[in-house]
């Protein structure tokens, strides 16, 4: 193996590590948004989604997520946020 390549794997290890560590963090923050719309706590949705929305264009920048990737997960995350908001007071 030759310098190049070994110089390629080892910047390839690093990024790779970074990548796993803000994945992680995005999904333990959607995990967090998810438990306190279960929660029924509308008020502590809210600042997670803004929480989350935060992280996920932050993951963009740094090119671990794709644009549209991150969209997609965040229209997600609104949409259900949204259905629970709209729900009557005697379901929630």
């Amino acid at each position: 193996m030759n310098y190049s390549a070994k110089k390629r794997e080892r910047q390839n290890k690093k990024r790779r590590l970074h990548n796993r560590i803000v994945k992680s963090q995005n999904r333990t923050i959607i995990k967090s948004f998810e438990a306190s719309l279960k929660e029924g706590d509308q008020e502590k949705a809210k600042e997670m989604l803004r929480k989350v929305q935060k992280s996920l264009d932050s993951s963009v920048s740094k090119n671990v997520l794709h644009k549209k990737t991150a969209s997609r997960k965040l229209s997600r995350l609104t949409l259900k946020l949204n259905k629970q908001l709209n729900k009557p007071a005697a379901e929630a």
